[in-house]
């Protein structure tokens, strides 16, 4: 026996509006505007009776699409992006969706031309790894209008696209209470290069200072940041490693005082701990250290990584998810207009404490010690 048909009416009834106000909501009648909370309504009860708009069948033959998915990608030799990048490759194989990927390599330029030829890839969604360069954030929003674009950002920056959202302040809140907790008071953050591009970075660092301030311990956080010129060479397997690395040499020459060091992300983290090592400076006996992202080498080197956990392969699962379910709403009930609920998802970061921080060393400071190189 045929599914009896559902009608406009029907979904009106449900959603409790009229049955204009369904007609206009659906058919997307841009001179007249309702409430987020109406237009949610509908959409819901629509979906719930699984109701089509008239004419959809016949446009869905006449216009078909690869399921493809772009993610735009700032670097594939970060492990944080890498983890990302396993989340959302893992939902898109499970819902049969293939991923085209656009590494940017933090250029302008690239980003600026893969946008061009988004056209021509024709994908049903765009996942943002980061934030889109600031001048191209209104492009990216008017690709909102006509797909479904997933930024994983920053939440100080979301606008009116769907974001996997992270206070990066938090972050930084986390990273400081953990060290002031242990006793420490003069600290040093090592970190890539301060760009207007990557300004979570500074969100991160703001968190961590603040945090000290609080104490009344205002100027005893060293903040040493890599060259901005460094961002425009073509990135290596060990860029971040290597800069955590030299950072901290550099500290170390510099004759800087602190017993903790604090790394932007755990790559970082991990090169600091080899340059203190090669310089005779133990951690954590000496020197804690800690990082930030939890991936994989931060359990299981022979120093495990105190680090800041923020399900990084999770926001890539939800980012991946919420486009699928954007498409799949937009494929039941509507004409090439993209359903308006916006989804904002933020998980709380979470603290793993290993061993590589400790309580602040009380007797003699590494710096005051004949045998420091």
């Amino acid at each position: 026996m045929a599914r009896k048909k559902i009608t406009s009416s029907q979904v009106a009834e449900k959603a409790g509006v009229s049955q204009a106000t369904v007609s206009m909501v659906l058919n997307r009648k841009n001179n007249v505007s309702f409430s987020a909370e109406t237009i949610e309504k509908v959409e819901n009860a629509a979906r719930e009776l699984g109701y089509e708009l008239p004419g959809r069948k016949k446009k869905q033959k006449e216009i078909r699409k690869e399921k493809l998915i772009v993610v735009f990608c700032p670097t594939l030799t970060s492990p944080y992006y890498v983890l990302l990048l396993q989340g959302i490759e893992s939902v898109a194989n499970e819902k049969g969706y293939g991923v085209f990927i656009c590494n940017t390599q933090r250029d302008a330029g690239l980003e600026e031309k893969y946008l061009r030829m988004i056209r021509t890839i024709n994908p049903q969604g765009i996942i943002y790894a980061c934030n889109p360069h600031p001048d191209f954030q209104q492009k990216v929003e008017e690709l909102a209008k006509e797909l479904p674009v997933v930024i994983i950002s920053n939440k100080e920056k979301t606008t009116t696209v769907d974001a996997i959202n992270q206070d990066n302040s938090e972050v930084g809140r986390l990273m400081a209470r953990h060290l002031l907790d242990l006793g420490h008071r003069d600290v040093a953050f090592i970190t890539p290069p301060l760009t207007r591009r990557q300004w979570q970075r500074s969100r991160r660092i703001e968190g961590f200072i603040s945090e000290f301030e609080k104490e009344g311990l205002k100027g005893h956080v060293r903040i040493k940041a890599a060259d901005v010129s460094i961002e425009r060479r073509l990135p290596r397997m060990d860029s971040e490693y290597s800069m955590g690395y030299q950072l901290t040499r550099e500290l170390l020459d510099e004759g800087c005082h602190f017993t903790a060091i604090a790394g932007q992300n755990d790559m970082m983290a991990f090169g600091a701990i080899d340059a203190l090592e090669e310089a005779r400076v133990r951690v954590p006996k000496d020197v804690s250290v800690i990082g930030c992202d939890d991936i994989f080498y931060s359990g299981i080197r022979r120093l495990s990584l105190t680090t800041i956990d923020h399900f990084v392969a999770l926001k890539g699962r939800d980012a991946c998810d919420i486009i699928i379910r954007k498409i799949t709403t937009n494929d039941q009930f509507y004409t090439g207009l993209q359903p308006t609920s916006l989804y904002n998802i933020e998980y709380t970061p979470k603290l793993i404490a290993r061993k590589t921080t400790s309580y602040a060393r009380t007797g003699k400071a590494f710096w005051e010690k004949s045998d420091v190189i």
